[in-house]
């Protein structure tokens, strides 16, 4: 009796074990999804933010008016960052690119002063960028503001439908993902069906039952999250060694939201499924539970 005792003991932590595998693998598929959309909204706000302005100065502007300009731009909403280059600068940048100085055929230096302008990921679009360029035609010698809108409107379009579709592939992973952790779960309390009924027929609440197994459910979930989270480190560092590309992962605010994700979703999935799961097999007569 002790011998069969102990062959379903370690049958049941067998079980356990695996339950707990399978878990893991369900959560570590829900991380991927979180690092996927997390990198994607990180590329889309880079994209936006390299998004170059030019504001283009008059030569014969004042000292006062080019302050008052600067601190128009440094002040406005919007702003990322800026940077002033100045006509000498602008003449070498050119013989630079180009290879060639146009002040020497010239005699003068055609080139004009600008801002360089980026903006913040939020006003990268056809209509900020239009009312920032309306704001700063006002003042006195701003000659011209430069930005190529077709861009910013093919760069909007092109990342929002990039945006659509993550959204959709992630909403059908994280179903299957439900479906699979529910599913695991499940057929993991089924196996204890008969555990259940004999803790009913002893005398045992329902309340005392159903907190056991949640209990022991929840326990599941967290330590899962835990190995999907070391599976997801190990995944992450290996692919980026791999591809040579840093997605920039290491960093606090990527690793407590996909953490977050992953061991929240664990948790309540975990939490919800042994409740629905033991709730029926209490309600479940004795002789219900052979033709199951």
């Amino acid at each position: 009796m002790s011998h069969r005792a102990s062959r379903q003991k370690k049958r049941f932590f067998n079980l356990h074990v695996i339950s707990t595998i399978s878990i893991a693998f369900v959560l570590f598929l829900i991380g991927l999804i979180s690092i996927l959309v997390i990198i994607g909204n990180d590329v889309s706000n880079y994209v936006k933010e390299n998004v170059n302005m030019s504001v283009v100065i008059e030569d014969s502007i004042s000292p006062h008016d080019l302050q008052v300009v600067q601190q128009l731009i440094q002040t406005m909403p919007g702003v990322k960052s800026y940077e002033y280059i100045s006509k000498e600068q602008a003449l070498k940048d050119h013989i630079r690119d180009l290879g060639e100085n146009p002040a020497d055929f010239l005699g003068y230096n055609p080139l004009l002063a600008s801002f360089e302008v980026k903006l913040t990921s939020f006003y990268a679009n056809t209509d900020s960028v239009s009312h920032i360029e309306k704001r700063l035609k006002k003042y006195a010698g701003v000659k011209q503001v430069i930005y190529q809108k077709d861009i910013i409107q093919l760069v909007n379009d092109n990342l929002t439908k990039t945006g659509y579709f993550l959204m959709g592939i992630a909403a059908i992973l994280i179903f299957i993902s439900t479906v699979l952790l529910n599913n695991t779960i499940r057929l993991s309390i089924y196996s204890k069906r008969f555990v259940i009924n004999t803790m009913r027929l002893v005398g045992a609440k329902a309340w005392f039952i159903r907190r056991a197994f949640v209990w022991r459910y929840l326990w599941n979930g967290l330590i899962a999250a835990v190995i999907a989270l070391a599976l997801l480190g190990v995944a992450a560092y290996y692919v980026q060694i791999a591809l040579g590309v840093n997605f920039n992962l290491y960093n606090l605010r990527v690793e407590l939201m996909v953490s977050g994700v992953v061991v929240l979703f664990g948790l309540l999935i975990s939490f919800f499924a042994a409740l629905f799961a033991v709730n029926r097999y209490i309600r479940m007569r004795t002789n219900d539970m052979y033709f199951i």
